[in-house]
């Protein structure tokens, strides 16, 4: 699957402006994008972090909790790491409709304005 690229700019007097690059930056349309991202993307990362060292504290302190069978050979241990791939797939998987729904269409307005000021 290629990425998609952007046509060759045939001038590069097309492209918009530094100053047009700060404006666009300093726009409340640019800010309320970031706070999207960030009021998503921040406490996840947080919360993932924590989970995950939970995990490794949890491994290296409670060795006996973590040994505990849950069943057959399955302990504690494996099935909260089997649990941390499951959280990354499903972080992914949100973030992916977080960002379809609210940050690709503010990035596209952006960047079509920015391309049809040029």
């Amino acid at each position: 699957m290629a990425a998609e690229t952007p046509p060759p700019v045939k001038n590069p007097a097309q492209l918009p402006s530094t100053e047009e690059f700060t404006e666009v930056q300093q726009s409340a349309e640019f800010g309320e994008l970031r706070r999207a991202y960030r009021s998503f993307a921040f406490p996840l990362t947080i919360a993932f972090a924590a989970w995950y060292l939970l995990y490794v504290l949890l491994s290296n302190y409670a060795g006996d909790f973590m040994g505990t069978k849950v069943a057959g050979n399955i302990n504690v241990a494996l099935v909260l790491g089997l649990a941390q791939f499951l959280t990354t797939f499903l972080i992914a998987w949100w973030y992916a409709r977080h960002a379809a729904a609210k940050l690709d269409p503010k990035a596209e307005a952006i960047k079509s304005r920015m391309e049809g000021r040029a």
